[in-house]
């Protein structure tokens, strides 16, 4: 238990300093206004901005290409059950934790560990995800502009199959014409049927066997138009090859508009996200409609809604549920601690937990019914049933939805509708990634990073590094190395790190320093109490747990079509999920080794576990007014009396006994302050500690 001292001496004089340092720093804080209550990072122009901002980054291209799918491979709208509870016992309860624990200290995701120094590692793990994520995303943008761009024609250009990089297994299955061949006795043969060949012995007499023997060798235009002209794919990881500059344009584009939307900090991003995060819905909205008026597209829809309630007693439904909703709202990433990070200290973020985590789901199961209506129409033009035409991931953006166009009118309007939503989905995410990048420098290094027009310059350097980067996935071998990171940079690691949060904040910190600090953002106590704190301290690391128990289970080597990856492919896999963990121990030994500060082992984890003096909110007005709470003492052990820790020149600490009504404040300006290590070591006059 501890208890520290501080006059009001103190708080002038970094008011003071908080003067000299607009003054000194003007020009690297033109962006921020006289409103702003953190003077030195900024704060949000409007509670809009914050709110579409995190909208914006939870809703992403797994929205669209990836709950769909696994809603009618997990019994279609019964899965709707396992998922909306997933995100009330597990989602909500992160979203929630992690938007409040950046408000409350308005800092970045690794200085905001002062409220528990040891688990520091904590964000650079969410440091280093933020980074592969970041450079492997803009690429999938990338692709999604180059499709965009070349929709700008009269034809869409992977129409038909006599371009120079079609093969001769290219063209669309006449089922219909199979079927009423093998009626009447003849032998489907180089897309004719023939009635005058003698039947091999071998041939396949079962209709639908045939079908599927058919369909595993032909490819559509829009696939070969993906593999062979956009990629230009290799044979597999070991054959890399070299970079094509059709994608790596496109991804020097991506970048360019990441950086220009992002050049202003939070200011620039807050305006641009009232685009990126309400288009996607009117796209949506304008392609559902034309969706229903295709043929087949209701018979997609009923498909995709159809509840199978005997697919709720599989685990596997469970998980996927599970799995799906966390990595959906996106907790341990760091970009939800970063954006609350910009709030003003008493936003409500309990109501814009509440209204983005719904929201985000309910953006997933429309989505379904868009998607599935032009799956419905796909599968009733190629006369085969919805599960053969049924796809996720970027097979479903690259390949199925691109020859869904091609047999509409106006095929090119309807391509550009869709892969300008894709894209503002796409940035909307990136924003926030590059953003959680950016702060987290930014909070590191104030003294370099934040004079002048360093910010700015900073976002540059990223900007281009990520370039420079994501030039690995632009060659022909580069989806191979995208499907590697994706697979692995922010699925096992990610479950580790939130699972050592919820830990460190609700068991070290304490639920109850936690919860007093939500109750002073809200002035009241986040209703209703008793339920977060059932979620936090039980039932949500204990449904990540589940998840990760889960996800091991599931574990299959990585692979991308018919292609296997080789076994040191998966071993850098797994080093790249690793580097990012590992973050966690490695800060836990190097903060253990070289802390100021005299005791035993025991000693030494204790005082890396209690918050430091300056843990609190940014704005010294705020902090004054939560100091009761955050002064070292330890609610957590009830009914005793707080101890004051001295500490000598030497920094060894003694305990001293406080009476519970002794009056501290008064004593006089004369006597010498008791303070933290941290704070001894900063002053130049040792006599003060």
């Amino acid at each position: 238990m501890f208890f520290y001292l501080k006059d009001q001496r103190k708080s002038q004089s970094k008011d003071v300093e908080s003067t000299k340092y607009q003054k000194q720093h003007s020009n690297s804080l033109s962006t921020y206004n006289s409103e702003d209550e953190n003077p030195e990072r900024g704060n949000w122009s409007g509670k809009l901005d914050f709110l579409l901002s995190c909208l914006s980054y939870a809703v992403g291209l797994g929205n669209l290409w990836r709950f769909p799918y696994l809603c009618y491979q997990n019994g279609g709208g019964a899965f709707l059950i396992p998922y909306f509870l997933m995100l009330v016992f597990a989602g909500l309860p992160m979203f929630f934790l992690e938007l409040s624990f950046g408000q409350f200290a308005g800092e970045g995701v690794i200085t905001i560990w002062k409220v528990c120094p040891l688990f520091q590692g904590i964000g650079w793990g969410m440091f280093i995800v933020s980074c592969f994520i970041g450079i492997y995303y803009n690429v999938v943008i990338a692709w999604t502009l180059f499709y965009f761009i070349v929709s700008f024609n009269k034809h869409v250009p992977w129409e038909g199959c006599d371009n120079h990089w079609n093969t001769p297994a290219c063209g669309i299955l006449d089922v219909e014409g199979i079927k009423n061949c093998s009626a009447s006795n003849g032998v489907w043969e180089n897309h004719t049927c023939n009635y005058d060949l003698d039947k091999p012995e071998n041939l396949t007499t079962d209709v639908d066997q045939l079908i599927d023997e058919l369909l595993s060798t032909r490819k559509n235009p829009s696939d070969e138009y993906f593999h062979n002209f956009v990629l230009d794919i290799s044979d597999g990881f070991h054959d890399m090859g070299v970079i094509r500059w059709q994608t790596a344009v496109s991804l020097l584009g991506a970048w360019t508009l990441v950086c220009l939307c992002l050049i202003k900090g939070i200011k620039s991003q807050g305006k641009v996200v009232y685009f990126t995060a309400t288009f996607p819905y009117l796209v949506l909205l304008v392609l559902l409609v034309r969706g229903l008026t295709l043929p087949g597209s209701m018979n997609g829809i009923m498909y995709y809604l159809t509840p199978q309630w005997h697919r709720l007693a599989s685990a596997k439904v469970w998980g996927d549920a599970a799995v799906q909703i966390f990595f959906s709202l996106s907790p341990g990433w760091g970009g939800l601690i970063t954006l609350a990070s910009y709030n003003k200290f008493h936003n409500n973020c309990l109501r814009d937990a509440v209204v983005v985590s719904f929201s985000n789901c309910l953006t997933s199961f429309f989505a379904g019914f868009v998607i599935f209506g032009i799956i419905g129409f796909m599968a009733h033009e190629m006369q085969l049933p919805i599960d053969k035409v049924a796809s996720d991931g970027a097979g479903l953006a690259f390949i199925v939805y691109p020859e869904v166009v091609s047999r509409l009118p106006v095929s090119p309007i309807w391509a550009i509708l869709f892969f300008s939503m894709l894209i503002t989905l796409g940035l909307g995410t990136q924003f926030s990634v590059i953003t959680t990048i950016h702060t987290t420098l930014l909070d590191v290094f104030p003294d370099t990073l934040r004079k002048n027009r360093r910010p700015t310059f900073l976002i540059i350097v990223i900007c281009v590094l990520g370039f420079l980067l994501g030039l690995t996935c632009c060659t022909r071998g580069g989806m191979y190395m995208l499907q590697l990171i994706d697979n692995y940079a922010a699925t096992y690691s990610l479950l580790i790190i939130t699972l050592f949060e919820c830990i460190a904040l609700n068991y070290v910190y304490g639920i109850k320093n936690f919860m007093k600090d939500i109750s002073k953002m809200l002035d009241k106590k986040p209703f209703p109490e008793l339920w977060w704190k059932v979620m936090w301290l039980g039932v949500t690391p204990a449904i990540l747990m589940f998840i990760m128990f889960f996800t091991w289970i599931d574990y299959t080597p990585s692979k991308y079509a018919d292609y296997h990856y080789p076994v040191w492919a998966d071993a850098m896999g797994w080093l790249i999920s690793m580097a990012s963990v590992t973050a966690i121990p490695t800060v836990m030994i190097y903060k253990l080794c070289t802390v100021d500060y005299n005791g035993t082992l025991l000693e030494k984890l204790k005082f890396l576990t209690t918050p430091t003096s300056d843990w609190g909110p940014a704005n010294e007005k705020h902090k004054q007014a939560v100091e009761v709470i955050n002064t070292r003492l330890d609610t957590r052990i009830p009914l005793t009396e707080p101890e004051i820790v001295v500490f000598s020149e030497h920094h060894q600490a003694t305990t001293e006994k406080v009476p519970q009504n002794s009056e501290m404040s008064k004593q006089p300006e004369s006597e010498s302050q008791l303070l933290s290590s941290e704070e001894c070591k900063l002053q130049s006059d040792q006599d003060v500690c």
